[in-house]
């Protein structure tokens, strides 16, 4: 067999090497080139899956980035797919130790659920982050104390010390807003959750007043959906849609639900849930009419 160059994804060092994201970017760009390089060999899934000794779920998996690598497996892999060049094999064998690496989070595996982890790797590596809120303020815009508020909601039981470390996770989470080559935040949040006084007054005047300061943020963008505006595109509730720097990696959408997530990747999927987005922003209020809709919901307070 005529051994078989990486394609133009395997190469590229600003993809392999995208140090935003760790692991679970890792794990879906390898998964993406193994892919591609199966199907421009007209390999069947079925067949590659019985050359690393495992089942056709489970090479699907791998290949969506929704799994762990095992070096074996994917030097098996190579094999098969013609890739004998010993400096192309290395390159890809080094993308499965990084794809293997903890990311920061797992310091908090504690203070959140599994189905959350890949939230937290796409997040990390997003160059745009497009959410609509209509219950709470956006975690990546939250104070601790309203974080805390929204989080007893959600865990009635849990210990003060469990608290804590899901409002610190929070907390460590917004730091990619304020590094070196953060992403754009766009966020639409809807006037309910401006209205509703989680934590008592002090808290949501606290949490008002930080909305107003980060609207300021020359990468985050806040615009209000007000009650006025009635009915609209993404009634149902909250949706996330993340953007990478990276050409070949997909737009996700991200709908979380009360003990699951949902990850959408399919072009038709994210197609729509953008247009939903796209409406949204333009009923909902403009940026600079957000700021003075928060001025007076914090009057409104007093």
């Amino acid at each position: 067999m005529t051994a078989v160059r990486p394609d133009p994804i395997a190469t590229g060092s600003d993809v392999l090497s995208l140090g935003r994201g760790g692991p679970t970017v890792q794990r879906i760009m390898l998964g993406t080139r193994l892919r591609r390089l199966r199907e421009s060999l007209n390999i069947t899934r079925d067949r590659a899956a019985s050359a690393i000794r495992a089942s056709d779920a489970k090479l699907c998996r791998m290949e969506l980035g929704r799994v762990g690598f095992k070096q074996r497996d994917v030097a098996d892999l190579l094999t098969l797919y013609g890739v004998h060049d010993p400096e192309a094999r290395q390159e890809y064998l080094e993308s499965v130790q990084r794809a293997n690496e903890p990311g920061w989070w797992r310091a908090y595996g504690d203070a959140f659920p599994s189905w959350f982890e890949q939230h937290l790797g796409l997040e990390e590596a997003a160059s745009l982050i497009r959410t609509y809120e209509v219950q709470f303020i956006p975690g990546l815009l939250q104070t601790p104390d309203y974080a805390e508020a929204v989080i007893r909601l959600g865990h009635p039981i849990s210990s003060p010390e469990a608290i804590q470390r899901r409002v610190e996770l929070r907390m460590t989470r917004q730091t990619l807003l304020s590094r070196p080559g953060a992403p754009k935040l766009w966020v639409v949040v809807d006037e309910a959750a401006l209205r509703r006084p989680l934590g008592g007054k002090g808290v949501m005047r606290a949490q008002l007043e930080h909305l107003v300061e980060v609207a300021a943020q020359p990468n985050v963008t806040l615009q209000v959906l007000p009650f006025h505006v009635g009915g609209h595109a993404a009634a149902g509730g909250p949706v996330t849609v993340l953007r990478f720097p990276v050409p070949d990696l997909p737009d996700v959408v991200y709908l979380e639900q009360l003990s699951s997530a949902l990850y959408l990747d399919k072009p038709e999927e994210v197609d729509h849930y953008l247009a939903v987005m796209d409406r949204l922003s333009l009923v909902a209020s403009p940026a600079v009419d957000s700021v003075s809709f928060l001025e007076q919901v914090l009057a409104d307070l007093t």
